[in-house]
């Protein structure tokens, strides 16, 4: 593959578009935090109308009519601050960049949407809290099943042992798990890892259905 190829892989729009768009929500809401411009209750207000709650599947009053069903997906636009933002969004170009590759960005972006929506699930389903939900980490949570199921595919592919190919199952699962484990203690226990379970099955999922074989192929 050619490096002009990975080139516009790595500035995929769609990845670009996602990185700026809750890069800008985060600045601005910073800036309000700061008192530059705005109201301070803007972060506030804005979570009100975007962060996931679960309370509006179980009887409380939307702000607006359709926001029991927006919430689904608006929430992984929003994030908890700076920390969260960074985090999310390096993540989101490190993985994103890799099923782009693989999969091209239409693909790419019915994963990220698939993920988000089942991690969304999948949290109201589990969840005994009653706080909002903000962040990208249930859809990147998708883009790191969609990995694990494409390495898992290949590894069976190959003609190697068996102790091999459970080893392709069980190191990347072990890395998400250590992962989720060290956000969860490293953010205080304040991560909803109902979101992350979620968003990698439905990556995971979705990406069976994504073909892959056709990803060296010349690209014009």
């Amino acid at each position: 593959m050619s490096s002009n190829v990975n080139a516009r892989f790595f500035w995929s729009p769609v990845i670009f578009f996602l990185v700026l768009s809750s890069t800008l929500i985060e600045l601005v809401l910073q800036g309000a935090d700061a008192g530059i411009w705005g109201s301070a209750r803007l972060r506030i207000l804005t979570y009100q109308n975007t962060a996931f709650y679960p309370g509006l599947l179980g009887g409380w009053i939307p702000n607006y009519e359709l926001q029991p069903y927006v919430m689904f997906l608006s929430y992984a636009v929003v994030h908890g601050g700076l920390v969260h933002l960074v985090v999310n969004m390096v993540t989101l170009i490190a993985l994103g960049s890799a099923v782009v590759r693989d999969v091209g960005d239409i693909r790419f972006i019915l994963i990220y949407l698939i993920s988000a929506f089942a991690g969304a699930c999948v949290f109201a389903i589990l969840t005994t809290s009653f706080r909002p939900m903000v962040g990208a980490s249930g859809a990147l949570s998708g883009l790191a099943g969609a990995l694990i199921y494409w390495n898992i595919r290949y590894a069976f592919r190959q003609k190697v042992s068996a102790v091999l190919k459970i080893s392709s199952i069980l190191w990347p699962l072990g890395i998400l798990l250590i992962l989720n484990v060290l956000m969860y203690y490293g953010f205080d226990k304040n991560v909803a890892w109902e979101t992350h379970l979620g968003g990698t099955i439905g990556g995971f999922v979705a990406a069976i259905f994504m073909r892959t074989d056709d990803m060296d192929e010349p690209v014009d």
